[in-house]
């Protein structure tokens, strides 16, 4: 996210689908305004499945006002388990801090190996014309749960009120996509 403006206002995501069960989870991040001189970053690691639990105290029921539950990211399965935990990494650092996890419906299986991801400005208020320009990289997934393989990010697309009108790109780099919208 090094190129990425540090305003609120833009999401960008990866969506992941689990095997067995119906609806998808993503994750994803958010700029924020820096704070006494300092990057902000709001992680975001959702699931939209029905049925879903938590007891984390960074955890809420619910997601976009519908079913699931969210963290406020590396995802990583408890073997045996359907629970899953978000983890915040500083690529750059190698720091990491533990969010929360939440717990998928009796029989959810592995996260599917490839699905999509997408840019969103999701504040709205802005003419198209207007928007900032801002830039991030996404990787492909990993995990350090044994057996989970290697997923696939998808190129990611736009999405929102201004698809078409934000000079959006995507170039393909080792391992992902770069991203770019924006003026």
């Amino acid at each position: 996210m090094a190129g990425a403006s540090h305003d609120s206002g833009y999401y960008f995501a990866e969506q992941f689908a689990f095997q067995n069960i119906k609806n998808i989870g993503y994750c994803g991040i958010q700029n924020r305004p820096n704070s006494h001189g300092e990057s902000i970053v709001h992680a975001v690691f959702s699931s939209f499945q029905n049925g879903t639990t938590t007891s984390d105290a960074n955890c809420h029921d619910g997601a976009d006002n519908g079913p699931g539950g969210y963290l406020h990211l590396a995802v990583e399965n408890i073997p045996g388990t359907t629970t899953w935990t978000g983890t915040v990494i500083n690529t750059a650092t190698g720091a990491q801090a533990r969010v929360g996890s939440w717990t998928l419906p009796s029989g959810a299986g592995g996260i599917e190996s490839s699905y999509s991801g997408f840019v969103e400005y999701y504040r709205g208020t802005q003419p198209c014309a207007k928007l900032p320009k801002t830039e991030a990289t996404f990787y492909n997934p990993v995990s350090k749960t044994p057996g989970a393989g290697k997923g696939v990010v998808g190129e990611p697309y736009e999405y929102g009120d201004c698809v078409g009108k934000v000079d959006f790109s995507t170039t393909k780099v080792s391992d992902g996509y770069e991203i770019k919208v924006g003026f």
